[in-house]
């Protein structure tokens, strides 16, 4: 972002008293309190459903969110002479999560399965497909993007001691990503999509706040239609990995969404595709890829042994939690 772009702020009706560098953003400091004027990419269709997702959990008044702040013309999208958008929230002070803490990460996921119920949209603006994720197709996408990358690799003369560990747990990794998109492919005709129903986009740690009036959720600019369980799986699939896939913690945290927001048998099918998808080994692989081959930086090959490390417990979980 640049200085320039501050002059876009003329376009609402506040009273600016200060403006500072946040990260990847700006912080307003106002008579009303902080806002936080931030690049938005999308049009101002979109930004107009995230109001009215925001509005309607506000009305609801069961989980403390963030706000979009309207223009002088009643809009939530600005752009700059180069056409980058921006938007104006407001800034909700509190700590992030503390995933260390059991009973705070519980009662992040009794939030989520609140917030889930008020996340449902009637009479969406046409065309409603372009809310939505279809995640067979995110699948078949990654197992192609898994397929080219072992290709390269096996093409490869010279081969650092990363590409070889890579290579040598590829086949593995691999055989999973397939099964996966194979039995989701059967799995997901079963599915009845609602466009009405929409996920945060990016419920984890860094987005959940812990202020004055309780848990608050911020950042839904990624917010996207799919099953809820989309968020449910990020956010345990993050405080998973960082308990080497703790049995105990899983099982807790999937009650304590059920004592709000029971799962259906199908939902709990999407949940353990989401998680037995090699999603890490994917980004691993990724990020390599498209990064520069002359010096490969070591914590890749950290991120790889940890996986490794933890794959045994991943599908010990796995096989407890779901029965498989």
């Amino acid at each position: 972002m640049n200085d320039y772009c501050l002059s876009l702020l003329e376009q609402y009706d506040i009273e600016v008293l200060r403006t500072r560098k946040g990260r990847g953003a700006y912080i307003i400091d106002t008579p009303k309190g902080p806002l936080i004027f931030k690049e938005y990419i999308g049009p101002e269709s979109r930004a107009a459903i995230q109001n009215r997702l925001l509005e309607q959990i506000r009305e609801a008044g069961v989980v403390p969110v963030e706000l979009l702040i309207p223009t002088k013309e009643d809009t939530f999208l600005v752009k700059d002479t180069d056409e980058t958008g921006y938007i104006l929230k407001t800034y909700p002070e509190g700590r992030e999560l503390n995933i260390g803490d059991r009973e705070e990460c519980r009662e992040a996921v009794r939030v989520l399965a609140k917030l889930h119920r008020n996340m449902i949209l009637q009479e969406l603006p046409e065309p409603a497909d372009q809310y939505l994720s279809f995640q067979e197709k995110r699948y078949e996408k990654g197992c192609k993007e898994l397929r080219r990358v072992r290709k390269y690799l096996l093409q490869r003369s010279q081969k650092s001691d990363f590409e070889l560990s890579l290579l040598h747990h590829y086949g593995y990794f691999q055989e999973q990503a397939d099964r996966v998109l194979e039995e989701w492919s059967r799995y997901s005709r079963l599915q009845e999509r609602d466009p009405g129903a929409f996920c945060h986009g990016d419920y984890q740690y860094h987005n959940i706040l812990l202020g004055d009036r309780g848990m608050i959720v911020v950042n839904f600019e990624k917010f996207v239609g799919d099953n809820q369980i989309r968020d449910l799986y990020l956010l345990l699939r993050k405080l998973l990995e960082k308990s080497s896939w703790s049995l105990s913690l899983g099982q807790e945290l999937i009650e304590a969404y059920e004592q709000i927001s029971p799962l259906s048998a199908l939902s709990r099918i999407d949940l353990y595709y989401r998680l037995a998808y090699p999603e890490k080994f994917r980004k691993i692989v990724n990020f390599y890829y498209n990064s520069g081959k002359a010096w490969i930086p070591g914590r890749n090959q950290e991120k790889l042994d940890k996986i490794i490390e933890q794959e045994k417990e991943k599908q010990y979980f796995l096989e407890k939690v779901f029965q498989v």
